[in-house]
């Protein structure tokens, strides 16, 4: 997972997954692990990750309601925002979609 810089990471040409997350919080590094072992089952670096409390001013533009969250972005528009990070197999189902091979 790579660490992203604010605007930037969401304004990413092409489709981008950016797992929003607070160093703070526990459900976070739950939905973590859950990314990462999906990185393993794509063989490469899928998401981008941001830091929520680095960037309040993005996370009231782009109307991120709580962390975690996963957003995906096409050409910087928010394509979908996923709260519910349930089960790995669940993540797969929703991501897979947005995942270039």
């Amino acid at each position: 997972m790579q660490s992203g810089d604010g605007k930037r990471t969401l304004d990413a040409p092409g489709t981008t997954l950016i797992f929003i997350h607070s160093p703070f919080c526990g459900t976070c590094h739950l939905a973590r692990k859950m990314l990462t072992t999906l990185e393993v089952v794509f063989n490469r670096e899928v998401f981008k990750e941001l830091n929520a409390s680095l960037y309040p001013e993005l996370m009231k533009k782009y109307k991120i309601e709580s962390v975690p969250c996963l957003v995906v972005t096409k050409q910087g528009q928010i394509k979908q925002k996923i709260y519910a990070f349930h089960s790995v197999s669940h993540m797969y189902e929703q991501v897979v979609k947005y995942v270039e091979y």
